[in-house]
């Protein structure tokens, strides 16, 4: 399965945005992260539409927008419209308003011809978002708590991406984009791509490394 790394600009100096993203285009990143938090689905507040916006024009990279965000469904028209190629949006965020809107907000995204998929915490049953596999294009299994970089990984997620993967093979989607965001370094990303994922963020990672290019290529092979 081809391996992706998708570096968080979460970490990335915000004096200097644009130039960093096309650093990591030149260092060999594959797609190019955006943590978004706003304040109460977690503390920190990082940026909004406008940052993806932005740096659009600035790479030919995929722009993964992961939305830890309450009412995500008010946001998709923004982030859709900012040039975002996919669209993650947390399961317990969606759960407070309704049973249905998770479901709801990934077809909303999908609507605007928007990649979509589903996020869970490391307390939450990845059994929680097989409901949805089907729409989904990715799922984003979060190996530390969402709100701040530089968390060690969790190790129990590895068997969520197990399950994650053996699910997504069942249903007919074995080739479905497994991301893992938190903790991820050169002496665990072997196991976790093992385990089932191919999607790796990694952002203290690659953004504290003197050498992104050698740090990127060696988390991917």
């Amino acid at each position: 399965m081809n391996i992706k790394i998708a570096p968080s600009i979460l970490s990335a100096d915000f004096s200097v945005m644009g130039e960093a993203v096309k650093k990591l285009q030149d260092c060999g990143a594959d797609l190019i992260h955006c943590d978004v938090m706003d304040g109460s689905f977690v503390e920190p507040i990082t940026f909004g539409g406008q940052m993806v916006k932005n740096i659009r024009p600035l790479t030919s990279l995929p722009l993964d927008a992961h939305l830890m965000i309450e009412h995500p469904k008010t946001q998709i028209k923004f982030f859709a419209e900012a040039g975002a190629d996919i669209i993650t949006v947390h399961y317990k965020a969606c759960r407070k308003i309704s049973e249905s809107y998770l479901e709801e907000t990934l077809r909303l995204i999908k609507s605007y011809g928007v990649k979509c998929g589903a996020v869970v915490n490391p307390d939450v049953p990845v059994e929680n978002i097989f409901p949805v596999f089907p729409l989904c294009d990715m799922v984003l299994l979060m190996s530390v708590y969402p709100g701040y970089g530089g968390q060690k990984f969790i190790p129990e997620v590895m068997d969520k991406i197990k399950k994650a993967r053996e699910y997504a093979v069942s249903i007919g989607k074995g080739d479905m984009d497994i991301e893992i965001d938190g903790g991820v370094t050169s002496a665990n990303c072997a196991d976790i791509k093992r385990a089932g994922a191919n999607v790796l963020v990694a952002g203290s990672a690659v953004f504290n490394s003197s050498d992104w290019t050698g740090t990127i290529s060696q988390l991917k092979a």
